[in-house]
């Protein structure tokens, strides 16, 4: 099959559930001072998912919203990329499943664990994938971290959110346009820097596991700030490298929802203007890999992507994985 010059976004879409919770009650909750969260992360309200509601369930309308505003047939998509941390199950995948309900009849799907930057990740591979196989790739991300969170750790129970966004990529005949800058990082060195202990093959559940265990978990929030802004500067830098672009270039910064001191940290590093700033966390709180393409799908809807933009998007999670990337609007 034909491949592409390039890859360009043809549709976005977002989702948050309908459930708002304000700093408030989490504050009451954890026996913190009132105004405490918003202080130190920028977050007013965050979105829970309903009881019962599952990962598909939510990540289903982020998806067809991206559908239908790229006007592509359900047939032709080739494969569905979805960036999660939260599946509906361990096993099987949820892509598979969200690629029935979405109609995908002859796409492939599969799960990626990128953590906060899994979206970065898939839609770097979806890129490639568009590039050499000329077939649309839908990208979704979506989490449901509020049945993660630990309330006795309050460093994370302030933070996290459930969301999804959606990009759809297709092919594109503009060469010098699409996904023309992109670093991809880690750092295991860090790995246990944000965490569920239990769970997994290392330390599978038994019936002497304590519920802590089975939650989030982050020991050295200082530590978090520091390598996140490091990591997403030097990611950032090497991407507008890559790119051939300076920071008078970047007309929005998508930067992951995680606190709103760290990625002001990053723009001013990057010297980036603090109009370019694309940011949802004071409303919808920081829903891991879903944030960028929530985020991204919120500020076009407000005023839609331009050609000959420059797009900055930038991450860190756990793990440590990073990246960015940066793409330019054809």
């Amino acid at each position: 099959m034909r491949g592409a010059p390039a890859s360009r976004i043809a549709g976005l879409g977002r989702h948050a559930p309908a459930r708002r919770v304000e700093n408030a009650e989490l504050e009451a909750m954890l026996g913190l001072d009132a105004g405490w969260i918003a202080r130190r992360t920028g977050i007013q309200a965050r979105r829970y998912a309903a009881p019962g509601e599952a990962l598909t369930d939510m990540a289903l309308p982020a998806a067809a919203q991206a559908l239908e505003a790229a006007g592509v047939k359900t047939e032709d998509v080739g494969l569905l990329l979805l960036a999660t941390s939260t599946p509906d199950h361990l096993l099987p995948p949820s892509a598979p499943l969200l690629a029935h309900r979405l109609g995908l009849a002859r796409a492939g799907g599969v799960d990626l664990a990128g953590a906060c930057s899994g979206f970065l990740y898939a839609l770097t591979l979806a890129d490639g994938l568009v590039r050499t196989r000329g077939r649309p790739v839908l990208v979704v991300a979506a989490n449901i971290l509020s049945r993660r969170i630990n309330p006795e750790d309050r460093s994370s129970a302030v933070l996290f959110a459930d969301a999804a966004g959606a990009a759809l990529l297709v092919p594109s005949d503009t060469a010098d346009a699409g996904l023309v800058g992109a670093h991809l990082t880690g750092d295991g060195a860090h790995y246990g820097l944000i965490h569920i202990p239990a769970g997994g093959s290392r330390r599978p559940y038994a019936p002497d596991i304590s519920a802590q265990d089975l939650l989030m978990t982050m020991p050295d929030g200082r530590a978090v700030f520091t390598l996140a802004v490091e990591m997403m500067t030097d990611s950032a830098r090497r991407a507008m490298e890559e790119a051939g672009v300076d920071a008078a270039a970047i007309t929005r910064f998508v930067p992951h929802q995680a606190n709103t001191r760290i990625f002001e940290a990053v723009r001013k590093a990057l010297g980036l203007a603090p109009e370019s700033v694309v940011s949802t966390i004071a409303e919808f709180g920081n829903s891991s890999a879903a944030t960028i393409p929530f985020s991204l799908a919120a500020s076009a809807e407000a005023r839609p992507l331009e050609r000959g933009e420059r797009v900055l998007m930038t991450a860190v999670g756990a793990g440590l994985t990073g990246g960015a990337v940066v793409y330019a609007v054809p």
